[in-house]
């Protein structure tokens, strides 16, 4: 089940939960609603990705424990906060020099996402306790860098 509440009428801000799965697909169409088609497909990636990782690591895939997502739309930008209801991680991912390609296949698959992450937002913040995570992608004027995926 998604439950959404809508912003009130001087408020930016909306928040849906829905309970850890991987079926994500109508989370994130309702989560891209407002978002210009052609970012889109980088920031479903990104949404996915975070998503997924809280859905799979945070709520180890518990059905009886759900995700939260506030989502604001300005004309200044889009910003997500994700929380889920697991114990927490430590973030220690230095996206600069994130290289995986030197790991073995096994292991170059965890932290990949976190670099990605970093890739597709301008930012890209945990809390200290690891159990929240919010993500925001501005609205630049004039000249835009060409979007990861197409």
């Amino acid at each position: 089940m998604i439950a959404i509440s809508l912003p009130p009428a001087k408020r930016n801000w909306s928040t849906m939960s829905f309970t850890s799965t991987l079926f994500l697909c109508p989370v994130l169409d309702l989560l891209l609603a407002n978002i210009p088609s052609d970012l889109k497909p980088e920031i479903r990636l990104g949404l996915q990705e975070a998503l997924v990782n809280a859905a799979k690591h945070g709520n180890n895939l518990d059905p009886s424990k759900s995700i939260v997502v506030k989502f604001s739309v300005t004309k200044e930008g889009y910003s997500w906060l994700i929380s889920d209801e697991g114990k927490g991680f430590t973030h220690n991912c230095d996206c600069d020099d994130c290289q995986t390609n030197h790991l073995p296949p096994e292991e170059s698959e965890h932290g990949r996402g976190f670099c990605l992450l970093h890739e597709i937002f301008d930012q890209v913040q945990w809390d200290q306790q690891g159990t929240q995570l919010k993500l925001s992608k501005q609205v630049k004027k004039g000249k835009q860098r060409q979007p990861l995926l197409s």
